[in-house]
This record gives structure tokens, sequence and C-alpha cells, in this order.
């Protein structure tokens, strides 16, 4: 179970908010190896890596129509669920779409900014031991939104070279354009970099494991663009009195059966809160099916006890957490203080699972920290912004001598002979 630490002092906040580290030195060499192979040999590589990690041989990796058929096999229910998400996650996304203000910053200047669509896009969908369905949802509504023209999925197959049904039906609600049956690290060469089969793309999203967020992360430092930096995915929760302890252990529950290396962060201003919540989640963790799973991210995860509100406040933005509750008292005043979070869940009915699948916000989020810095995926995500201009005569008389002379004190002649030519 959780460690309790009490009252801990601000300089040791540090060490103790630090993410578990995994020694990553044969993952990356093992990465890449498998990029460079793609990336040489392109389609052979990728038949010779999923017949000895998936455990299958393709003679195809595009998914036929006959497979995309299996989808009907889906039962009512679960469609009709991943439809009412479908339209939340649109809403939401929809509401995101800017129009171009044209500013005159001075009489015959007008500049302006216009959001432009990324052509091609892939996504990575897990399909492993969780086929992360609600993933496809998440990515593909806001490309589609955005205006992408070409929509790139890539989800491992599983041992019989064999799609999920819930992936292929949201593949077909979210109108992808090609669906491939290639999973790990060598999905992420074959978007990057392009084979005989799969299209080259211009950004790759998506979760994955070690060994995808690995090869992500070494594109990136290649020049090929991607969402976030990701890692094991996270949860914290800032509780008080007025909380549900039942409710609380459920949601950190949650957050761990997503992997071993996952983390959960209780912070509180009451022991006996944190008790309670900790008895729960004992006796509800003994039910869940991914119980082992849970049991090694607990063992990375922490229950902090705070002095007041506010300490667990600075604790919380100190840590950034990927995803925060807040079963507090006073939840909205709360919410505004917070300064450092992916996604924030308020009350004691807003579970983290509703932000996950079908509320209508996006479950891409930064983790390890990085909420410090970086946003969620958003339609924005999707997006180039690029900024035009247009000047009279009269405007670029207006500024000539400012740039003339801001262009002169950086000794740059020939930009202040820009202006001069068209002032002669």
């Amino acid at each position: 179970m959780m460690q309790l630490i009490k009252y801990p002092r601000q300089d040791e906040w540090g060490t103790l908010l630090q993410r578990s580290a995994n020694d990553n030195r044969k993952i990356r060499s093992r990465v890449e190896k498998i990029l460079c192979a793609v990336k040489e040999r392109k389609d052979s590589a990728i038949k010779e890596l999923t017949e000895q990690l998936d455990k299958t041989t393709l003679s195809s990796f595009e998914v036929p129509q006959q497979e995309w058929d299996t989808s009907c096999s889906l039962n009512n229910e679960l469609k009709q669920a991943i439809d009412v998400a479908i339209n939340n996650i649109n809403l939401f996304h929809t509401s995101q779409k800017e129009s171009a203000q044209v500013i005159e910053t001075l009489p015959g200047i007008k500049c302006w900014r216009k959001s432009v669509a990324i052509e091609k896009i892939g996504l990575y969908i897990p399909g492993g031991t969780a086929p992360l369905f609600s993933s496809l949802l998440m990515l593909a509504i806001p490309a589609k939104i955005a205006g992408c023209k070409e929509i790139v999925v890539c989800t491992p197959p599983d041992k019989s070279g064999n799609i999920n049904p819930a992936i292929l039906y949201a593949a077909q609600k979210t109108a992808v354009s090609r669906l491939f049956k290639i999973g790990g690290a060598q999905a992420m060469a074959a978007m990057a970099y392009g084979t005989e089969t799969v299209p080259q793309v211009y950004k790759i999203f998506g979760p994955g494991n070690q060994y995808v967020t690995t090869a992500k992360m070494l594109l990136a430092a290649e020049g090929f663009a991607i969402d976030i930096p990701a890692g094991p995915s996270e949860l914290a929760v800032l509780a008080d009195n007025t909380c549900i302890p039942k409710y609380v252990a459920a949601d950190l529950l949650s957050q761990t059966e997503h992997g071993t290396d996952s983390q959960v962060l209780l912070v509180s201003t009451d022991e006996n809160v944190i008790l309670k919540i900790t008895q729960s989640m004992e006796r509800q963790l003994q039910a869940l099916p991914r119980k082992e799973i849970a049991q090694q991210a607990l063992a990375n995860s922490k229950a902090i006890l705070v002095k007041d509100i506010d300490e667990g406040i600075s604790l919380i933005n100190a840590y950034a957490p990927e995803h925060l509750i807040i079963a507090s008292k006073d939840d909205e005043q709360i919410a505004e203080k917070i300064i450092n979070a992916g996604s924030v869940f308020l009350g004691n009915y807003s579970p983290e699972s509703a932000g996950d699948y079908a509320s209508g916000t996006n479950h891409t989020l930064p983790t390890n920290g990085h909420a410090k810095a970086y946003s969620g995926v958003s339609l924005d995500s999707f997006l180039k912004k690029i900024t035009f201009q247009k000047l009279t005569q009269q405007g670029l008389e207006n500024i000539s001598n400012t740039i003339e002379t801001m262009a002169l004190a950086e000794g740059l002649k020939a930009h202040a002979n820009a202006i001069t030519i068209r002032k002669k």
C-alpha cells in the first residue's frame, strides 16, 4: 500500500515528489535498433518485428475490408457508449475553433493569424492487455475537426493477427484514413520514416509503453513532431474531511491499473481521512482483475499529510500531476489556485474516469511534471498557426524609420535596404 508521509518540510518536497525512475538504457538500445531497421528495410523489417514481438505473421499490414466488418460483432451497449463519448468529445473540441482576427497595428498595417490543419498525422493506439479505443476517439475526433487530410492509425494485432473490434468500430465512426496492424516502436518508425506500405506523416500522437514512449522521444530528437512528452500515468487527489473516502479510493485504484510504473498521490489535511481511504483501497483492491499491477504501482505511490489546504495546493503545484481530483470543500475556489496540472476534476462526483472516456475533455495529457510547461492535446495540437500581414504604401511610410533604425543597430544593412529602396 502507499507510503504515509506526515507534514514534510518544503525543502523535502523535491525528493518526495520524484517519479519512479527506470534505467531505460537497454530499452533505448533496443528501440534505436528497431528505428534503424525500419528506416533501412521498411516493410520487411516490420514483418520480422511483428513475427518476433506480436507472435503473428501478416500477409498485409493494412486492415482488409472483411476485417472492418467484424466491428459489427460489438455489442450494442458498447456501441452506444462509444457514440455518446464521440458526441461529447466532438462538442467540446468544436468549441475550441477560433476565427482569424485582423489587427491594424498602425494605419496601413494589418496583421492576422490563421489556423491551418496539419495535413498528415499518425495516431498510435495501444492494443495489448488494454486496447485503448478511447484514445482513438480523443485523437481522431479533433484531427477531423481541425481538417487534417490524412489520418493514419497504427495499432498492434493480437496473436491471431486481428484488431480489437472496439478499435475497429471507433476507427469507422471517426472516419480515419487508413488503419495498420503495427505495434510498438516499429509503428513509430513506420509513421515517421514511411515505408512501402505506411505513408510518412508530419506529426505523431498517442500513448504507449516504454518502448513506444522511448521511440517517440528519439524521433523527436531527430526533428519529427510529436504530441507531448509522455510517461507512466499518474493521479493526485487533494482531499479533506468532506470527501467520500470510498470514492477517492476507487479513483486512486483506477489509475494504478494502467501499469506497474503508474503513480498516485494522495494529499490530505486529515490523517483520519487518509486512514479511511487506504482501508477502502485495500478492500477494493482484492476484487480487481489487474490487482498485481495495481499493487506494484501503489509501491511507487504516497499519501501525504499536510497542515492545511494552502500547503496542499502548493504541494500539488510542485508535483504538477497529469490528473488532479479536488475532493475538498470549496473545490472551485481551490481550482483557481491550481497552476500546474494536466486536467482537473472537481468535487465528489467528478471521477477521473469521466475524462478518460466520455465527458468531452481530452485524456492525452502531460505526465512526469511536464504539466508545468505543456498543455494536454486539444484542437490546437492538430493545427499550425500562420501569421499574415499586409502593408500599404502609407503603412510602410509610418513604420519605415523604426525598421531602418533597428536593422542598422543590429548591423543588418540589407534588412534596412529592403525599406530604403522602397522609400526612394
